[in-house]
C-alpha cells in the first residue's frame, strides 16, 4: 500500500500535506522507518532545546512529541473504528487543548520517547493486520470522510512535518 494508490477522495484536503509527506515507501515500511527517524531525531536533540518556545505561545519540543503521541492514539483509533465498518461519525479534537492538558514538560524524553516506541509498535501490529479491504474503508471523522490507509500515511507525514518545524525553528 503506497501514498500514489490513495485517491483525494480518501481524505479531507487539509490532510494532503501530510499525506504527500508520506514519501515512496509502503505503509508499513514508512511507519516502521517513521518510528527508527523519530527516536534517533528526538534522541539528538540538546537537553537545553527541550523546553525551548521559538516564540511566545508555541510548543516546546516535549509538547510537539507528546501531540505526535496523542495525535497517533487519537488517529489509530479512528482506523480501528473504520476498519471495522463502524459508521458512526467521530468527533474532532483541539490538538492545543490536548498539548495543554498533557503537562508534557514535567516528563523526562525517555519517558515519553518510551510511550511514543511502544505506541508506534502497537500501530504497526494493528495496521499489519488489516486486509486490503480494511484499509480501503472509510469512515467520518471531523466532519470528514477518511480511509484507514489514508489515516495511517497521515501519521508518516504529519510525524515528518513536525520533525521539519524542529529543524527550522527550533535547532
Amino acid at each position: 500500500m503506497f501514498v500514489k494508490e490513495i485517491p483525494d477522495s480518501e481524505y479531507a484536503s487539509f490532510y494532503a500535506n501530510y499525506i504527500k509527506k508520506g514519501g515512496e515507501l509502503s505503509l508499513l515500511v514508512g511507519l516502521e522507518y517513521g518510528m527508527a527517524a523519530t527516536k534517533a531525531f528526538f534522541e539528538s536533540i540538546p537537553e537545553d532545546k527541550l523546553e525551548y518556545r521559538y516564540a511566545e505561545g508555541k510548543w516546546t519540543v516535549k509538547e510537539i512529541l507528546q501531540h505526535l503521541i496523542d495525535t497517533e492514539h487519537v488517529f489509530v483509533y479512528r482506523a480501528l473504528r473504520f476498519a471495522r465498518q463502524d459508521k458512526t461519525p467521530l468527533p474532532g479534537f483541539e490538538q492545543d487543548d490536548y498539548v495543554l492538558a498533557s503537562v508534557a514538560n514535567r516528563r523526562t524524553r525517555a519517558q515519553l520517547l518510551n510511550d511514543y516506541l511502544d505506541l508506534r509498535e502497537s500501530t504497526i501490529a494493528l495496521f499489519s493486520s488489516f486486509s486490503k479491504k480494511m484499509l480501503e474503508q472509510i469512515g467520518v471523522a471531523s466532519n470528514a470522510e477518511m480511509s484507514v490507509r489514508a489515516i495511517g500515511f497521515v501519521l508518516i507525514g504529519q510525524e515528518k512535518h513536525h520533525i521539519d518545524i524542529i529543524k527550522e525553528r527550533y535547532l
